[in-house]
Protein backbone atom coordinates (compact mmCIF):
# COMPACT_ATOMS: atom_id res chain seq x y z
CA UNK A 1 0.00 0.00 0.00
CA UNK A 2 2.91 2.34 0.67
CA UNK A 3 4.18 2.21 -2.93
CA UNK A 4 1.01 3.89 -4.21
CA UNK A 5 1.27 6.53 -1.51
CA UNK A 6 4.84 7.27 -2.59
CA UNK A 7 3.79 7.51 -6.23
CA UNK A 8 1.10 10.06 -5.33
CA UNK A 9 3.53 12.03 -3.16
CA UNK A 10 6.10 12.23 -5.96
CA UNK A 11 3.43 13.63 -8.28
CA UNK A 12 3.23 16.82 -6.18
CA UNK A 13 6.31 18.55 -7.79
CA UNK A 14 4.80 17.94 -11.24
CA UNK A 15 1.86 20.16 -10.29
CA UNK A 16 4.12 23.23 -10.20
CA UNK A 17 5.99 22.66 -13.46
CA UNK A 18 4.94 24.34 -16.70
CA UNK A 19 2.63 22.53 -19.15
CA UNK A 20 2.10 19.57 -16.86
CA UNK A 21 -1.70 19.74 -16.64
CA UNK A 22 -2.39 16.71 -18.85
CA UNK A 23 0.76 14.90 -17.65
CA UNK A 24 -0.57 14.81 -14.10
CA UNK A 25 -3.86 13.44 -15.40
CA UNK A 26 -2.03 10.79 -17.41
CA UNK A 27 0.00 9.78 -14.35
CA UNK A 28 -3.23 9.37 -12.39
CA UNK A 29 -4.47 7.11 -15.18
CA UNK A 30 -1.31 4.98 -14.88
CA UNK A 31 -1.77 4.86 -11.09
CA UNK A 32 -5.35 3.72 -11.68
CA UNK A 33 -4.29 0.77 -13.83
CA UNK A 34 -1.46 -0.18 -11.47
CA UNK A 35 -3.89 -0.28 -8.56
CA UNK A 36 -6.44 -2.16 -10.64
CA UNK A 37 -3.97 -5.04 -11.03
CA UNK A 38 -3.47 -5.23 -7.28
CA UNK A 39 -4.25 -8.63 -5.72
CA UNK A 40 -6.95 -8.33 -3.05
CA UNK A 41 -8.09 -11.00 -0.62
CA UNK A 42 -11.90 -10.92 -0.53
CA UNK A 43 -12.32 -11.94 3.11
CA UNK A 44 -9.52 -10.36 5.16
CA UNK A 45 -7.24 -7.34 5.13
CA UNK A 46 -4.24 -7.94 2.87
CA UNK A 47 -1.20 -6.04 1.54
CA UNK A 48 -0.48 -4.84 5.06
CA UNK A 49 2.18 -2.15 5.38
CA UNK A 50 2.64 0.32 8.23
CA UNK A 51 -0.90 0.59 9.64
CA UNK A 52 -2.36 0.38 6.16
CA UNK A 53 -4.23 -2.50 4.59
CA UNK A 54 -6.76 -3.26 1.92
CA UNK A 55 -9.83 -5.43 1.72
CA UNK A 56 -12.55 -5.43 -0.93
CA UNK A 57 -14.46 -2.42 0.49
CA UNK A 58 -11.30 -0.30 0.59
CA UNK A 59 -10.18 -1.54 -2.81
CA UNK A 60 -13.36 -0.47 -4.61
CA UNK A 61 -13.48 2.95 -2.97
CA UNK A 62 -9.78 3.70 -3.57
CA UNK A 63 -10.24 2.79 -7.24
CA UNK A 64 -13.23 5.13 -7.38
CA UNK A 65 -11.21 7.94 -5.75
CA UNK A 66 -8.36 7.71 -8.27
CA UNK A 67 -10.82 7.44 -11.18
CA UNK A 68 -12.78 10.52 -10.13
CA UNK A 69 -9.69 12.63 -9.38
CA UNK A 70 -8.50 11.83 -12.91
CA UNK A 71 -11.90 12.91 -14.29
CA UNK A 72 -11.82 16.11 -12.22
CA UNK A 73 -8.67 17.24 -14.01
CA UNK A 74 -10.20 16.28 -17.36
CA UNK A 75 -13.37 18.25 -16.65
CA UNK A 76 -11.51 21.41 -15.58
CA UNK A 77 -9.87 22.37 -18.87
CA UNK A 78 -11.28 25.90 -18.52
CA UNK A 79 -8.86 26.53 -15.65
CA UNK A 80 -5.95 25.65 -17.93
CA UNK A 81 -7.36 27.81 -20.72
CA UNK A 82 -7.74 30.83 -18.43
CA UNK A 83 -4.59 30.13 -16.35
CA UNK A 84 -6.76 30.34 -13.25
CA UNK A 85 -4.40 29.09 -10.49
CA UNK A 86 -4.19 25.75 -12.25
CA UNK A 87 -0.97 24.66 -10.50
CA UNK A 88 -2.53 25.13 -7.11
CA UNK A 89 -5.65 23.34 -8.38
CA UNK A 90 -3.60 20.27 -9.37
CA UNK A 91 -1.79 20.37 -6.04
CA UNK A 92 -5.12 20.53 -4.24
CA UNK A 93 -6.42 17.47 -6.11
CA UNK A 94 -3.30 15.39 -5.43
CA UNK A 95 -3.41 16.26 -1.70
CA UNK A 96 -7.11 15.39 -1.62
CA UNK A 97 -6.39 12.06 -3.34
CA UNK A 98 -3.64 11.23 -0.83
CA UNK A 99 -5.96 12.00 2.09
CA UNK A 100 -8.77 9.89 0.59
CA UNK A 101 -6.36 7.04 -0.11
CA UNK A 102 -5.22 7.13 3.51
CA UNK A 103 -8.81 7.32 4.80
CA UNK A 104 -9.83 4.19 2.94
CA UNK A 105 -6.66 2.20 3.65
CA UNK A 106 -5.71 2.88 7.29
CA UNK A 107 -6.81 0.28 9.83
CA UNK A 108 -6.40 2.38 12.96
CA UNK A 109 -9.66 4.04 14.04
CA UNK A 110 -7.99 7.26 15.20
CA UNK A 111 -5.99 7.64 11.97
CA UNK A 112 -9.20 7.01 10.06
CA UNK A 113 -10.83 9.89 11.95
CA UNK A 114 -7.83 12.13 11.28
CA UNK A 115 -7.86 11.59 7.51
CA UNK A 116 -11.66 11.54 7.39
CA UNK A 117 -11.68 15.10 8.74
CA UNK A 118 -8.59 16.26 6.83
CA UNK A 119 -10.19 15.50 3.45
CA UNK A 120 -12.65 18.28 4.26
CA UNK A 121 -9.97 20.98 3.89
CA UNK A 122 -9.04 20.49 0.19
CA UNK A 123 -12.75 20.16 -0.65
CA UNK A 124 -13.40 23.44 1.13
CA UNK A 125 -10.54 25.03 -0.84
CA UNK A 126 -12.07 23.77 -4.11
CA UNK A 127 -15.47 25.26 -3.30
CA UNK A 128 -14.21 28.58 -1.93
CA UNK A 129 -11.37 29.04 -4.42
CA UNK A 130 -12.90 27.93 -7.70
CA UNK A 131 -16.65 28.28 -7.04
CA UNK A 132 -18.90 30.47 -9.18
CA UNK A 133 -21.11 32.69 -6.99
CA UNK A 134 -20.33 34.86 -3.93
CA UNK A 135 -22.55 32.53 -1.83
CA UNK A 136 -19.77 29.93 -1.99
CA UNK A 137 -18.38 31.28 1.30
CA UNK A 138 -21.68 30.52 3.03
CA UNK A 139 -21.81 27.08 1.37
CA UNK A 140 -18.27 26.36 2.57
CA UNK A 141 -19.17 27.34 6.13
CA UNK A 142 -22.26 25.10 5.99
CA UNK A 143 -20.09 22.21 4.85
CA UNK A 144 -17.46 22.85 7.52
CA UNK A 145 -19.70 23.33 10.52
CA UNK A 146 -22.23 20.59 9.77
CA UNK A 147 -19.47 17.99 9.51
CA UNK A 148 -17.24 19.30 12.32
CA UNK A 149 -20.12 19.70 14.78
CA UNK A 150 -21.18 16.08 14.26
CA UNK A 151 -17.71 14.55 14.22
CA UNK A 152 -16.21 15.99 17.44
CA UNK A 153 -18.29 13.57 19.59
CA UNK A 154 -16.89 10.78 17.40
CA UNK A 155 -13.38 11.70 18.53
CA UNK A 156 -14.49 11.36 22.16
CA UNK A 157 -16.05 8.00 21.26
CA UNK A 158 -12.78 6.75 19.72
CA UNK A 159 -10.85 7.77 22.86
CA UNK A 160 -13.43 5.96 24.99
CA UNK A 161 -13.06 2.78 22.93
CA UNK A 162 -9.28 2.94 23.26
CA UNK A 163 -9.56 3.57 27.00
CA UNK A 164 -11.86 0.58 27.62
CA UNK A 165 -10.56 -1.97 25.08
CA UNK A 166 -6.97 -0.77 24.53
CA UNK A 167 -7.35 -1.45 20.82
CA UNK A 168 -8.12 0.74 17.82
CA UNK A 169 -7.57 -1.62 14.90
CA UNK A 170 -10.86 -1.81 13.00
CA UNK A 171 -10.49 -5.48 12.18
CA UNK A 172 -10.24 -6.52 15.85
CA UNK A 173 -13.05 -4.33 17.14
CA UNK A 174 -15.66 -6.84 15.96
CA UNK A 175 -14.65 -9.08 18.88
CA UNK A 176 -15.77 -6.48 21.45
CA UNK A 177 -19.34 -5.92 22.60
CA UNK A 178 -20.08 -2.19 22.79
CA UNK A 179 -23.50 -1.69 24.35
CA UNK A 180 -23.41 2.03 25.21
CA UNK A 181 -26.11 4.40 23.94
CA UNK A 182 -24.05 7.60 23.90
CA UNK A 183 -21.10 5.87 22.27
CA UNK A 184 -23.39 4.47 19.56
CA UNK A 185 -24.86 7.91 18.88
CA UNK A 186 -21.53 9.76 18.91
CA UNK A 187 -19.82 7.25 16.61
CA UNK A 188 -22.47 7.05 13.88
CA UNK A 189 -23.72 10.64 13.86
CA UNK A 190 -20.62 11.92 12.05
CA UNK A 191 -21.16 9.40 9.26
CA UNK A 192 -24.88 10.09 8.98
CA UNK A 193 -24.18 13.81 8.47
CA UNK A 194 -21.52 13.00 5.88
CA UNK A 195 -23.83 10.65 3.94
CA UNK A 196 -26.02 12.87 4.34
CA UNK A 197 -29.13 11.64 6.10
CA UNK A 198 -32.35 13.62 5.72
CA UNK A 199 -32.60 16.45 8.37
CA UNK A 200 -28.81 16.96 8.25
CA UNK A 201 -28.57 17.14 4.47
CA UNK A 202 -28.87 20.91 3.97
CA UNK A 203 -25.14 21.45 3.46
CA UNK A 204 -25.01 19.18 0.40
CA UNK A 205 -27.26 20.93 -2.17
CA UNK A 206 -25.76 24.27 -1.13
CA UNK A 207 -22.19 23.02 -1.54
CA UNK A 208 -22.99 21.39 -4.90
CA UNK A 209 -24.61 24.47 -6.39
CA UNK A 210 -21.71 26.74 -5.43
CA UNK A 211 -18.88 24.29 -6.20
CA UNK A 212 -17.03 24.12 -9.54
CA UNK A 213 -17.50 20.95 -11.58
CA UNK A 214 -14.46 19.30 -9.95
CA UNK A 215 -15.83 20.10 -6.48
CA UNK A 216 -19.22 18.64 -7.36
CA UNK A 217 -17.65 15.49 -8.75
CA UNK A 218 -15.54 14.82 -5.68
CA UNK A 219 -18.44 15.67 -3.33
CA UNK A 220 -20.88 13.33 -5.09
CA UNK A 221 -18.34 10.69 -6.03
CA UNK A 222 -16.28 10.27 -2.87
CA UNK A 223 -17.25 12.55 0.02
CA UNK A 224 -20.67 10.94 0.48
CA UNK A 225 -19.01 7.51 0.33
CA UNK A 226 -16.80 8.38 3.31
CA UNK A 227 -19.90 8.26 5.49
CA UNK A 228 -21.01 4.92 4.04
CA UNK A 229 -17.52 3.45 4.42
CA UNK A 230 -17.39 4.58 8.06
CA UNK A 231 -20.79 3.04 8.77
CA UNK A 232 -19.79 -0.26 7.13
CA UNK A 233 -16.72 -0.40 9.40
CA UNK A 234 -18.27 0.87 12.64
CA UNK A 235 -21.66 -0.87 12.68
CA UNK A 236 -19.88 -4.19 13.28
CA UNK A 237 -18.98 -2.93 16.78
CA UNK A 238 -22.57 -1.94 17.59
CA UNK A 239 -24.40 -5.09 16.56
CA UNK A 240 -26.25 -5.58 19.87
CA UNK A 241 -27.40 -2.00 20.35
CA UNK A 242 -27.95 -1.57 16.59
CA UNK A 243 -30.65 -4.24 16.59
CA UNK A 244 -32.60 -2.13 19.11
CA UNK A 245 -32.13 1.38 17.72
CA UNK A 246 -31.37 1.22 14.00
CA UNK A 247 -35.06 1.44 13.13
CA UNK A 248 -34.95 5.20 13.90
CA UNK A 249 -32.45 5.89 11.10
CA UNK A 250 -34.23 3.56 8.68
CA UNK A 251 -37.58 5.33 9.19
CA UNK A 252 -36.01 8.80 8.85
CA UNK A 253 -34.18 7.73 5.68
CA UNK A 254 -37.22 6.11 4.05
CA UNK A 255 -39.50 9.08 4.70
CA UNK A 256 -36.74 11.58 3.90
CA UNK A 257 -35.80 9.77 0.68
CA UNK A 258 -39.42 9.94 -0.48
CA UNK A 259 -39.72 13.62 0.42
CA UNK A 260 -36.42 14.55 -1.27
CA UNK A 261 -37.45 12.62 -4.42
CA UNK A 262 -40.59 14.77 -4.62
CA UNK A 263 -38.49 17.85 -3.89
CA UNK A 264 -36.37 17.04 -6.97
CA UNK A 265 -39.41 17.65 -9.17
CA UNK A 266 -39.56 21.27 -7.91
CA UNK A 267 -35.96 22.15 -8.81
CA UNK A 268 -35.12 24.46 -11.69
CA UNK A 269 -31.33 24.33 -11.28
CA UNK A 270 -29.79 21.23 -12.91
CA UNK A 271 -27.02 20.91 -10.32
CA UNK A 272 -29.48 21.29 -7.46
CA UNK A 273 -31.67 18.53 -8.92
CA UNK A 274 -28.72 16.12 -9.24
CA UNK A 275 -27.57 17.01 -5.70
CA UNK A 276 -31.02 16.29 -4.24
CA UNK A 277 -31.12 12.99 -6.13
CA UNK A 278 -27.82 12.09 -4.40
CA UNK A 279 -29.50 12.55 -1.00
CA UNK A 280 -32.33 10.27 -2.13
CA UNK A 281 -29.90 7.54 -3.23
CA UNK A 282 -27.81 7.80 -0.07
CA UNK A 283 -30.93 7.41 2.10
CA UNK A 284 -31.31 3.92 0.58
CA UNK A 285 -27.67 3.16 1.36
CA UNK A 286 -28.23 4.19 5.02
CA UNK A 287 -31.28 1.89 5.17
CA UNK A 288 -29.28 -1.00 3.72
CA UNK A 289 -26.44 -0.66 6.23
CA UNK A 290 -28.79 -0.16 9.18
CA UNK A 291 -30.77 -3.35 8.49
CA UNK A 292 -27.48 -5.10 9.37
CA UNK A 293 -28.01 -8.09 7.12
CA UNK A 294 -25.93 -9.58 4.32
CA UNK A 295 -27.99 -8.21 1.42
CA UNK A 296 -28.00 -4.74 2.96
CA UNK A 297 -24.21 -4.59 3.24
CA UNK A 298 -23.73 -5.86 -0.31
CA UNK A 299 -26.39 -3.56 -1.76
CA UNK A 300 -25.09 -0.45 -0.02
CA UNK A 301 -21.52 -1.11 -1.17
CA UNK A 302 -22.57 -1.66 -4.81
CA UNK A 303 -24.90 1.34 -4.68
CA UNK A 304 -22.08 3.56 -3.38
CA UNK A 305 -19.77 2.58 -6.25
CA UNK A 306 -22.59 2.90 -8.83
CA UNK A 307 -23.80 6.24 -7.53
CA UNK A 308 -20.25 7.64 -7.39
CA UNK A 309 -19.76 6.93 -11.08
CA UNK A 310 -23.25 7.93 -12.25
CA UNK A 311 -23.50 11.14 -10.25
CA UNK A 312 -20.08 12.45 -11.29
CA UNK A 313 -21.00 11.77 -14.93
CA UNK A 314 -24.22 13.76 -14.53
CA UNK A 315 -22.35 16.69 -12.99
CA UNK A 316 -19.99 16.57 -16.00
CA UNK A 317 -23.01 16.84 -18.29
CA UNK A 318 -24.50 19.74 -16.34
CA UNK A 319 -21.14 21.51 -16.57
CA UNK A 320 -20.88 20.99 -20.34
CA UNK A 321 -24.25 22.75 -20.64
CA UNK A 322 -23.15 25.47 -18.22
CA UNK A 323 -20.03 26.21 -20.29
CA UNK A 324 -22.28 26.77 -23.35
CA UNK A 325 -25.19 28.68 -21.86
CA UNK A 326 -23.58 30.27 -18.78
CA UNK A 327 -26.64 29.11 -16.88
CA UNK A 328 -27.79 25.96 -15.14
CA UNK A 329 -31.47 26.84 -15.27
CA UNK A 330 -33.73 24.23 -16.86
CA UNK A 331 -35.70 27.00 -18.55
CA UNK A 332 -32.66 28.17 -20.50
CA UNK A 333 -30.99 24.79 -21.17
CA UNK A 334 -33.49 23.66 -23.78
CA UNK A 335 -33.28 22.49 -27.35
CA UNK A 336 -30.08 20.51 -26.96
CA UNK A 337 -31.33 17.94 -29.47
CA UNK A 338 -31.22 20.48 -32.31
CA UNK A 339 -27.49 21.17 -32.32
CA UNK A 340 -25.85 18.53 -30.10
CA UNK A 341 -27.74 15.28 -30.70
CA UNK A 342 -24.89 13.04 -29.52
CA UNK A 343 -24.85 14.83 -26.17
CA UNK A 344 -28.54 14.03 -25.82
CA UNK A 345 -27.55 10.36 -26.11
CA UNK A 346 -25.24 10.80 -23.13
CA UNK A 347 -28.02 12.50 -21.18
CA UNK A 348 -30.18 9.47 -21.91
CA UNK A 349 -27.48 6.93 -20.98
CA UNK A 350 -26.61 8.57 -17.67
CA UNK A 351 -30.22 9.34 -16.74
CA UNK A 352 -31.23 5.73 -17.38
CA UNK A 353 -28.38 4.57 -15.14
CA UNK A 354 -29.51 7.06 -12.50
CA UNK A 355 -32.99 5.56 -12.47
CA UNK A 356 -31.41 2.08 -12.17
CA UNK A 357 -32.10 0.72 -15.64
CA UNK A 358 -30.23 -2.46 -16.57
CA UNK A 359 -27.33 -3.20 -16.95
CA UNK A 360 -26.09 -0.54 -14.50
CA UNK A 361 -24.55 -1.20 -11.09
CA UNK A 362 -27.35 0.90 -9.57
CA UNK A 363 -29.85 -1.78 -10.55
CA UNK A 364 -27.89 -4.52 -8.77
CA UNK A 365 -27.52 -2.29 -5.73
CA UNK A 366 -31.24 -1.49 -5.62
CA UNK A 367 -32.24 -5.15 -6.00
CA UNK A 368 -30.04 -6.06 -3.03
CA UNK A 369 -31.37 -3.13 -1.01
CA UNK A 370 -35.00 -4.05 -1.75
CA UNK A 371 -34.26 -7.60 -0.52
CA UNK A 372 -32.64 -6.23 2.60
CA UNK A 373 -35.18 -3.55 3.56
CA UNK A 374 -38.30 -5.58 2.77
CA UNK A 375 -36.96 -8.55 4.76
CA UNK A 376 -36.44 -6.13 7.68
CA UNK A 377 -40.07 -4.96 7.50
CA UNK A 378 -42.66 -5.70 4.85
CA UNK A 379 -44.34 -2.31 5.53
CA UNK A 380 -41.29 -0.52 4.14
CA UNK A 381 -42.18 -1.65 0.61
CA UNK A 382 -44.76 1.19 0.40
CA UNK A 383 -42.07 3.84 0.89
CA UNK A 384 -39.63 1.99 -1.36
CA UNK A 385 -42.15 1.89 -4.21
CA UNK A 386 -42.70 5.66 -3.83
CA UNK A 387 -38.96 6.38 -3.74
CA UNK A 388 -38.29 4.31 -6.90
CA UNK A 389 -41.28 5.78 -8.72
CA UNK A 390 -40.24 9.38 -8.01
CA UNK A 391 -36.61 8.51 -8.76
CA UNK A 392 -37.68 7.56 -12.29
CA UNK A 393 -39.94 10.63 -12.40
CA UNK A 394 -37.24 13.22 -11.66
CA UNK A 395 -34.74 11.49 -13.99
CA UNK A 396 -37.27 11.65 -16.83
CA UNK A 397 -38.20 15.23 -15.85
CA UNK A 398 -34.58 16.31 -16.23
CA UNK A 399 -34.09 14.34 -19.45
CA UNK A 400 -37.27 15.44 -21.21
CA UNK A 401 -36.83 19.06 -20.17
CA UNK A 402 -33.26 19.45 -21.43
CA UNK A 403 -32.68 17.89 -24.91
CA UNK A 404 -36.12 18.54 -26.51
CA UNK A 405 -37.84 21.92 -26.64
CA UNK A 406 -37.35 25.15 -28.54
CA UNK A 407 -33.82 26.50 -28.24
CA UNK A 408 -33.17 30.02 -26.99
CA UNK A 409 -31.64 32.91 -28.95
CA UNK A 410 -28.41 32.72 -26.93
CA UNK A 411 -27.55 29.42 -28.63
CA UNK A 412 -26.70 31.00 -31.99
CA UNK A 413 -23.18 31.85 -30.80
CA UNK A 414 -22.17 28.32 -30.01
CA UNK A 415 -19.60 25.55 -30.35
CA UNK A 416 -20.44 21.83 -30.23
CA UNK A 417 -18.83 19.21 -28.04
CA UNK A 418 -15.18 18.26 -28.32
CA UNK A 419 -13.75 14.74 -28.06
CA UNK A 420 -12.41 15.44 -24.54
CA UNK A 421 -15.98 15.87 -23.31
CA UNK A 422 -17.22 12.65 -24.86
CA UNK A 423 -14.26 10.81 -23.37
CA UNK A 424 -15.01 12.42 -20.02
CA UNK A 425 -18.60 11.11 -20.17
CA UNK A 426 -17.52 7.66 -21.28
CA UNK A 427 -15.15 7.18 -18.33
CA UNK A 428 -17.90 7.12 -15.66
CA UNK A 429 -20.49 5.37 -17.84
CA UNK A 430 -18.32 2.50 -19.08
CA UNK A 431 -17.37 0.96 -15.68
CA UNK A 432 -20.89 1.67 -14.39
CA UNK A 433 -22.36 -0.70 -16.97
CA UNK A 434 -19.46 -3.11 -17.52
CA UNK A 435 -18.80 -3.94 -13.84
CA UNK A 436 -22.12 -5.81 -13.77
CA UNK A 437 -20.29 -8.64 -15.52
CA UNK A 438 -18.10 -9.06 -12.43
CA UNK A 439 -20.91 -8.57 -9.93
CA UNK A 440 -20.05 -11.95 -8.35
CA UNK A 441 -16.79 -10.39 -7.14
CA UNK A 442 -18.76 -7.76 -5.22
CA UNK A 443 -21.31 -10.25 -3.93
CA UNK A 444 -19.10 -12.75 -2.06
CA UNK A 445 -16.96 -10.70 0.27
CA UNK A 446 -18.05 -12.14 3.62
Amino acid sequence: MMKFLFMMSFMIPFCFLKNMFWTVQFMLMILMFLFMNFNVNIVNFCNLSYMMGCDLISYGLILLSIWICMLMIMASENLKKNFFYMNFFLFNIIILLILLYMTFSVMNLFLFYLFFESSLIPTLMLIMGWGYQPERIQAGLYLLFYTLFASLPMLMGIFFIFNTENCMIMYFLKFFKMDFYLLYLSMIMAFLVKMPMYFVHLWLPKAHVEAPVSGSMILAGIMLKLGGYGLLRVMIIFQYIGVKYNFIWIIISLVGGFYISMNCLCQVDMKSLIAHSSVSHMSLVICGIMTMNYWGYLGSYIMMIGHGLCSSGMFCLANINYERFNSRSLYINKGLLNFMPSLSLWWFLLMSSNMAAPPSLNLMGEISLINSIVSWSSLSKIMLIMIFFFSAAYSLYLYFYTPPGKNKMSVYSFYTSVSREYLMLMFPWFPLNILVMKIDYMMIWF
